[in-house]
């Protein structure tokens, strides 16, 4: 017969093996850490809805994520803009000075509309959210070099040179990352997995000739930028390609990267204008695919434990964003 003592201590042995498991879960909850900022978005009186990006992209999948439950404190880490001697690793000083002046930035985010941006509200309206979102995936690398996998809701704004911005991109915030994390001790060697549809022809020259990096895009041939850089591994896409053929070349060339490469890291240039209906591409995937794209990248990281990085790059369709969250939240319940 079970004693009043020995129900008690059951009871109390019990509610301590639910709180241990509780505490686990909230732990596991931490491991997929997910960095935004409201102040990512440019603003620009309303003419950024002149250009064909979507400004509220990175809003959309954040608010999406919250209202699925995918976010709490212990998620969400809200970054930094880099500072002038972060920048300047990769940036030239002239290039830097450039980005004050309207009419330069106009040219290089292709958005003539921006040329009439005051330049008083030209820093705060326009470049800082792209400083303070590249400063987001640093924090992304230096969370992933703890928990494996993290994600920052913008960036990866591959079309960025030392000397130049051009495609919508003005800061060139992976090579800004992987220079900056050199420089602390933290990482040797990166790979970048460049699946935008356009080539990262600007990661290429910011890393030109680099042997602690290796630069490897699956771009559609034909379309910008022309002519493309040589990086790394180039593998041009045709027109139109779909999910299955996509996934296929994708996977054929994987494991071989990470172990040829030997990264301490990876960062993913995500990218969704391969989708098809996108306007500055002809690709034909569906969202399932980008998704499976994704998820098969963050495998392989896990598979041969080298720390992942997604930042999102392109993609211009009505259901980028809706592809990009749905990729997101997979990789977050995958590894909750």
């Amino acid at each position: 017969m079970i004693t009043i003592r020995v129900l008690v201590a059951t009871i109390i042995l019990t509610l301590s093996m639910c709180s241990h498991q509780v505490e686990s879960q909230q732990s596991e909850v931490a491991k997929v850490p997910v960095v935004y900022s409201p102040d990512y978005k440019l603003s620009l009186f309303g003419l950024e809805k002149l250009h064909p990006f979507d400004i509220g992209k990175y809003d959309k999948i954040y608010e999406a994520l919250e209202n699925d439950g995918m976010l709490d404190a212990k998620r969400i880490h809200k970054p930094e803009k880099l500072d002038g001697a972060q920048l300047g690793l990769v940036h030239t000083e002239a290039y830097l000075d450039s980005l004050r002046d309207p009419r330069m930035v106009a040219r290089y985010m292709e958005a003539p509309a921006i040329k009439m941006v005051p330049r008083m509200l030209l820093e705060s309206k326009v470049v800082d959210p792209f400083i303070l979102c590249s400063g987001g995936t640093l924090l992304a690398a230096r969370l992933a070099l703890k928990e494996g996998v993290a994600v920052n809701l913008g960036g990866g704004y591959h079309h960025a040179k030392p000397n130049s911005g051009e495609g919508f991109c003005i800061i060139a915030d992976v090579p800004i990352a992987i220079r900056q994390l050199q420089l602390e001790g933290k990482i040797k060697k990166a790979l970048i997995i460049d699946t935008d549809i356009h080539q990262g022809n600007g990661t290429i020259r910011c890393l030109w000739q680099d042997e602690s990096t290796f630069c490897f895009s699956m771009h559609e041939a034909g379309i910008y930028p022309l002519p493309k850089e040589k990086g790394d591994l180039d593998v041009e896409l045709r027109a139109g390609i779909k999910d299955q053929e996509y996934l296929e070349i994708l996977q054929s060339h994987l494991a071989k990267l990470i172990q040829s490469s030997k990264p301490d890291i990876v960062f993913h240039v995500a990218g969704c204008d391969a989708l098809l209906g996108d306007p500055l591409a002809n690709g034909a995937m569906s969202v399932k695919g980008v998704r499976s794209r994704d998820q098969m990248i963050v495998e392989a990281c896990r598979k041969h434990q080298v720390p992942y990085v997604m930042t999102l790059s392109g993609g211009y369709s009505k259901d980028a964003w809706r592809a990009q969250y749905l990729s997101v939240k997979a990789i977050m319940q995958k590894w909750m």
